[in-house]
Parts: C-alpha cells; structure tokens; sequence
C-alpha cells in the first residue's frame, strides 16, 4: 500500500525516529504500523524514541576551521563519560565537517541534510544515540566566515567545556585573536561593544541603578551622575573591548587589540549546558516509583 505522510507522521511521534526511518520502515512492511514499529526497534533505531525526554546537558564544544570558514557547535549528551567516548568525539567531528561544508541556517535544516554517508544528520545522531545509549543532540552551531586580512580566534577550554570562535579583522596573527578567545572564555562577555547593547537594555540598567541609589540614600542632584558612572562599570562587565585583559589588567582589551592594528568583528561563546535545567536525580524517590509498580 501507498505510505502517506500522515502514517509517516504517526510513526515518527510513536518512536522518535527519523524521517527518512519511518518511511522506510512502512515502505517495508507494506504500511503495516505494528511490524514498521518492530523493524525499527530490530534496527536498534527506536531506542532513541525512548530517551526522547532524558535531560542532555553534559557534552563538548567543537570548532573546526577550514581555509576562511569556520564553525563552532555545541553537541549535548546526558553524562560527562559519554561525553569522552571515542564514538561520541568522532560523530561531534563528523557533525562539525559537514556543517561547514553545507552551511545550514539552522539546527532544523541540518537535521533534514544528507551527510556524506548517505544518511541523514538527524538518523546518524539516531544511530549513534541507538549505539552509545544516551540521549545525543545537536543543540546549536554557529558558522563564520573572515576575510583574507583577518585571523580566527580558536580556543577550547577543559577539553571543550568552553568553546570561543573569534575573528579579529586588521591582524592574520593568529595568536592575538587566541588571546582574545581566551580572554571571553574566563570572562564571558555578552557584547563585543557598547553599540550592539540595546537601548532598551540601557535604558533597564539606568532605572535599575537610579532606584539603587535613591535606596540608598543619596540626593537627588547627585544621583544622575553616579547612575552615569556606574553605567560605564555596566559597560566593563558585558563587553569585552571595554574588560581589562586577563594576561594584562592594566590594559583593555579593545586596547590590546587596537595596538595589533586589529578589531574584533565576531565572536561567540559556548558554554555546555547554559541555559539547560539539569536533572537532579533523587534515589529516593527513584527506588519508591520501582516499588510501586
């Protein structure tokens, strides 16, 4: 029988697996749903359906530079251990390959691509989930592209705990742009400088740090120009041409990087798991839900 897109669909929400999976699956078993669900499952595929709603927040950054581009990504599994698995860096280093290769828009694109071993992004992380047997996903990536007169910033903190992609424009020395990745990795910059801050953002800090000095007491005619000063502190926190250089803190970066003829163009920063709930497990109640059943 003919597979349409809503069996396909179906199947999809019953196992988690792929697209391309689900199709063939009912291609082969003549659109017979149970048998497409036991082909998967035969196919160690939809295992991965079953650690759908595990918490991944442990992982490695990656950056990988070819020529003028380059690509950082962030890919997630549940635990550290599986994070250092050799099974696990490989498909990081494959995902990273093509990535810069097809330069997708997003993580949905990419997942949908085909990759050079004729799967689909999607299924070769399904396939590595369904092997290693912990919930792998591709949470973000970010790909850049410098010109000639220009040097990438790689650096990798804790074997890819921290990952930074810089580019600094005006310098190919690679060790200055290493520098300044370095640099946003110990301190975390949200901005390169203080025009990409919004003026709604500005404007919330202002309000913010007025209340605070009228909280504490000062007059009035006063606190307009502490607001101002503390403002500036603001700027010294969230931007990173405006910190003071960790291997030099009597200098700013923007600074170090003016007295190498450069400027800082782009930058991104990952962290593994910011922003991500982690799971706190509890025995307790674990073992109890065991019980019960």
């Amino acid at each position: 029988m003919a597979v349409t897109a809503q069996m396909v669909k179906e199947l999809r929400e019953k196992t988690g697996a792929g697209m391309m999976d689900c199709k063939k699956a009912l291609t082969e078993t003549d659109g017979n749903m149970e048998k497409a669900i036991d082909y998967l499952r035969e196919k160690g595929i939809a295992k991965a359906a079953k650690k759908a709603d595990r918490i991944a927040a442990e992982g490695t950054t990656y950056i990988f530079v070819q020529g003028n581009d380059g690509v950082i990504l962030e890919v997630n599994s549940e635990t550290d251990f599986v994070a250092k698995n050799e099974g696990f860096q490989n498909l990081v280093k494959e995902l990273a390959a093509h990535l810069l290769n097809k330069k997708p828009a997003t993580v949905e694109e990419a997942l949908g691509q085909q990759m050079d071993n004729g799967t689909t992004v999607e299924d070769t992380i399904n396939a590595a989930i369904a092997k290693i047997g912990e919930k792998i996903t591709l949470r973000r990536f970010e790909v850049l592209t410098k010109p000639e007169n220009a040097a990438f910033g790689e650096y990798l903190h804790m074997g890819g705990r921290i990952g930074v992609l810089a580019v600094l424009e005006g310098t190919t020395d690679q060790s200055v742009a290493k520098d300044v990745a370095m640099h946003a990795a110990a301190l975390n910059p949200k901005y390169i400088s203080r025009d990409q801050v919004s003026a709604q953002e500005v404007e919330h800090e202002r309000e913010v740090l007025t209340q605070q000095a009228l909280n504490e007491g000062k007059p009035e005619n006063i606190v307009a120009k502490m607001v101002e000063g503390r403002l500036s502190k603001y700027f010294e926190e969230i931007c990173i041409v405006d910190q003071a250089f960790v291997k030099n803190p009597d200098q700013k970066v923007g600074q170090f990087v003016k007295s190498h003829g450069a400027t800082i163009t782009n930058l991104v920063r990952y962290e593994v798991g910011e922003g991500i709930e982690k799971r706190q497990d509890n025995f307790a109640e674990e073992v109890m839900s065991q019980v019960k059943k």
